[in-house]
């Protein structure tokens, strides 16, 4: 069983998941930090429970198409898109096909991406007899909302927000669920309480055709290995489907408080920006070709520079640009599979993670190097990089939370105090770059001096290994990027002693755990996605690349139906778990793609 063998579809302002029956499970309006109106995902029901008609009478935040005698179901994205296509089948061998999509095309020069989603059913084999029902909820699941009816549309009214659904169908049959012969075409839109001012069947038929031409577009410039494209395409138009274009930020995920593990208390709200994703990011977005996006997650971080106090950057912002981020417990929904709590906010906006210094400065990095760019880093974004530059000569030393943000552990950790190192690092270079001798040389100094401290007090020579703290004895998967930071040479033996120290301790079959160690919460349960990945990419720095190559296609495997992966995998049965789609995920597929990939003048 694996709950997350869902589908995403979005604009770049809103998201919305749908289960290969064609529920709407999850999705925030009016953008991805919104009000869960469908959180039927969180509402403790699991799939595999038996069907309780009572309870299938009450339960509220979903929107669905049931056809009568259900006997299965197919789904697919149209090629190169973000339109959701689901087939349902009846027992006498009819068959409806649904296509979901959010518009987004070019209109007067700008982006038209309004937070709305359209669904289109039409019968493909035969007259199946099916059911509509569009149950939002608001406030988490706390507000049932007022209804009001028109012509042909449905008003959802709470005191916050207000959804319209206009639709050809006929409004009595969406009010009271009656089943109905379809023997026509629907269309569906929901979204804003505006009118539609133009014919419906003509605006959805237009708002498709856009869509479908502008993500097929988008995905034509993409620049794509020889190997893997269409697994390289997909998680490349998730990456710009968890794009919030007004600001530039990129989310984690969709969704909150999909457990890490089975009731392991280890659920969080992914829905805002995280800085320590930015260069990974950034670096996708750059081999992909995706400058635009990539310029406007550049925009979002030189804006949370700018607006940093006193210098101090926290680990997560709001999508925009929100600083205060307080967490809180949801007591309205059950939680995924009944398995809560359900959280609203994030803590980790509050704790110290000396690392994000460095994040930053390697991400604006980019700026500076890269042609394409229209806004090209100059000496006055040098300076605003130099006042983070000396947060990093500050705090690499200095306890922290760490990476993985815990809560009750502080230390030195040594992918933090590397970050700090990177960034010196890199200001050099930019500084190099620019002509200005004085500050290089300035900046190769204090990363040299650095660099010595790290390499001193991270390595452990009773393992022999480099560890995840200043005279620590654990290793974690964050050594594994030392590699790809330029912090140590993939034929040292010290890396080529931590690589083995990591496989003895954290791998697990074909899959790595981030570490081993006992946390806040326990021991961990399940395999970390983007440190498997990480692991792939030092292999083959490594000359190991035949070993990279199967663990590669191993976590291809390990994708949902659609191509999709979440934060965790359980390593006993390739369970996904976590919240989803997982950003940092995708991310790890599209480099590690990139860096295996046989290159297009050896293919033929």
């Amino acid at each position: 069983m694996n709950d997350l063998n869902l589908g995403v579809i979005g604009n770049s302002t809103f998201g919305a998941l749908i289960n290969r029956e064609g529920r709407v499970v999850w999705s925030c309006f009016p953008r991805f930090d919104g009000d869960p109106v469908f959180c039927n995902l969180l509402d403790g029901n699991p799939p595999s429970e038996a069907v309780d008609v009572d309870r299938e009478e009450r339960e509220l935040g979903f929107f669905d198409v049931m056809v009568e005698n259900f006997a299965r179901s197919e789904q697919r994205y149209i090629h190169n898109t973000a339109i959701l296509i689901t087939t349902l089948f009846d027992g006498e061998g009819c068959a409806l096909e649904i296509t979901d999509f959010a518009p987004r095309f070019k209109n007067m020069e700008r982006i038209f991406r309004p937070s709305m989603m359209v669904r289109h059913i039409r019968p493909v084999i035969g007259h199946p007899r099916i059911r509509i029902r569009l149950r939002p909820t608001y406030s988490y699941n706390s507000e049932r909302p007022q209804w009001t009816r028109g012509s042909n549309h449905i008003r959802y009214v709470s005191a916050h927000q207000t959804l319209r659904c206009t639709t050809d169908a006929p409004i009595s049959f969406l009010v009271d669920e009656v089943a109905f012969v379809l023997e026509e075409p629907i269309t569906l839109f929901l979204g804003p309480d505006e009118s539609l001012t133009t014919p419906l069947d003509q605006t959805g038929r237009q708002f498709f055709t856009r869509t479908m031409d502008y993500w097929r577009d988008w995905s034509r410039y993409l620049a794509i290995p020889f190997e893997w494209q269409e697994a390289v395409i997909r998680a490349a138009i998730t990456l710009k489907l968890c794009s919030f274009e007004e600001s530039g930020a990129i989310i984690a995920a969709l969704t909150t408080s999909i457990p890490e593990a089975a009731d392991s208390g280890r659920n969080w709200d992914y829905r805002y920006c995280w800085l320590r994703d930015a260069y990974f990011v950034v670096q996708a977005l750059n081999r992909l070709g995706a400058t635009r996006t990539m310029e406007d997650h550049l925009d979002y971080i030189t804006n949370v520079v700018a607006g940093a106090d006193n210098g101090h950057l926290q680990p997560v912002y709001g999508i925009a640009l929100g600083q205060r981020l307080i967490e809180s417990e949801v007591s309205t929904l059950a939680g995924y599979r009944g398995m809560g709590p359900v959280r609203r906010g994030n803590q980790a906006y509050e704790h110290i993670q000396n690392d994000v210094y460095g994040s930053v400065i390697l991400a604006a990095t980019q700026t500076f190097f890269d042609e394409r760019l229209t806004k090209p880093g100059d000496t006055r974004l040098f300076q605003r990089l130099e006042a983070v530059g000396q947060r990093c000569l500050e705090l690499f030393d200095k306890p922290d939370a760490g990476l993985w943000e815990l809560r009750t552990k502080a230390k030195v950790h040594t992918y933090s105090s590397v970050m700090c190192w990177a960034g010196t690092d890199r200001l050099a270079k930019i500084a190099d770059r620019l002509g200005m001798s004085g500050r290089a040389q300035y900046w190769r100094d204090h990363a040299d001096r650095m660099h010595e401290v790290i390499s001193s007090k991270a390595f452990n020579f009773d393992i022999y290994s480099f560890v995840d703290s200043f005279g620590g004895t654990e290793v974690d998967g964050s050594l594994l990027l030392l590699l790809e930071l330029g912090f140590i040479s993939p034929d040292d033996a010290r890396m080529i002693g931590t690589v083995e120290a990591i496989e003895k301790r954290l791998r697990r079959g074909e899959h790595l755990f981030r570490y081993a160690a006992e946390d806040d919460f326990g021991v961990p349960q399940n395999a970390f996605n983007i440190c498997t990945f990480w692991y792939i990419d030092a292999l083959a720095m490594m000359e190991r690349r035949d070993e990279a190559r199967v663990l590669f296609e191993n976590m291809l495997d390990s994708r949902n139906h659609l191509g999709l992966l979440s934060e965790d995998l359980d390593p006993a049965n390739g369970e996904l778990w976590g919240n989803f789609p997982q950003t940092y995920s995708m991310v790890g597929l599209i480099n590690s793609a990139m860096r295996l990939s046989k290159r297009w003048r050896e293919a033929f």
